[in-house]
């Protein structure tokens, strides 16, 4: 895992402080120009993953990286699924099948279909797994994408069902065919890691809000730390500057010294925020004594 990882959510209008802003920013980047623009002044400053959804947007940003490797060495995918949007908007476009057509993989096309159809029969949760899972990673062929996640709303949704092995269906997917890690994004961190220990996960890698004024972390501070103590996570903190409610430099010295934080996750939708939240990183990094810049 890196250190620093950067995040998509300002290039898709999601801002959970300001509506307004959110606007402002959903209609800069709908020129995608905008947006590699920004994923260079990361990936040069010092923020190599990319921790996106499966928008259709990045899809095209992964036809650009496939283009001009040379441009992007040093940069990483770490894909989070699903996209309910994308399939909603497919199906109403296109139809059932043409939208099938358009995500899943070309090979095993047959088989991939198969174990939809027992999945719907059956019920049966791991044809449901592996075939979303193929499904979205369809975009990403021949990119390295060494850890890939369950987006939070199925993560949480898994937890409240108390269906744990749906956990491990999704780990050994995940390794056996893409050679990567599992993630897991949770609004829950506290109640997920003994889940994960459940279904036989050591050591998980964990996503969720981290920050000094425990803005939505179920639990508090005194929770996640507790947890991570019993339960221990490669844990990366998302959401360090609450949205725009903590000082950055307040916040990244206060998550850089939380000791269960492996890396730290941010989005910005300038050069000047995106350099100055690396260099504040870098600079508590090395007054903490551990991670170099």
């Amino acid at each position: 895992m890196e250190r620093i990882l950067f995040g998509d959510n300002q290039f898709f209008g999601i801002n959970h402080m300001s509506e307004e802003k959110a606007r402002s920013q959903a209609m800069r980047f709908q020129d995608i120009d905008n947006i590699v623009e920004m994923l260079q002044v990361a990936l040069r400053a010092g923020a190599g993953g990319f921790m996106c959804t499966t928008h259709d947007t990045i899809e095209q940003i992964a036809d650009r990286v496939r283009a001009d490797p040379a441009a992007w060495e040093g940069f990483t995918f770490y894909p989070g699924m699903p996209y309910a949007h994308k399939y909603a908007n497919a199906v109403t476009e296109l139809g059932y099948f043409d939208a099938l057509r358009k995500f899943l993989p070309k090979e095993g096309l047959v088989d991939t279909m198969l174990r939809g159809g027992k999945a719907v029969i059956n019920r049966d949760i791991e044809g449901m797994m592996t075939l979303l899972v193929d499904a979205e990673m369809k975009m990403f062929e021949g990119l390295r994408t060494p850890v890939i996640f369950l987006q939070n709303v199925v993560t949480d949704l898994i937890q409240g069902l108390g269906m744990a092995d749906a956990f491990r269906i999704f780990s050994e997917h995940c390794r056996k065919r893409y050679d990567a890690e599992a993630g897991f994004i949770t609004m829950n961190l506290p109640h997920l890691l003994p889940m994960l220990r459940e279904a036989g996960i050591e050591n998980p890698i964990v996503c969720s809000n981290v920050n000094k004024i425990a803005f939505r972390m179920s639990g508090g501070i005194e929770g996640y730390r507790k947890a991570t103590a019993e339960y221990p996570a490669r844990v990366i903190a998302m959401s360090v500057l609450a949205s725009g409610g903590i000082h950055p430099r307040e916040a990244i010295e206060w998550v850089v010294n939380e000791p269960y934080v492996e890396s730290i996750l941010f989005g910005a939708s300038s050069r000047a925020n995106i350099v100055n939240t690396i260099e504040l990183i870098h600079e508590y990094d090395a007054k903490k004594g551990g991670i170099a810049a």
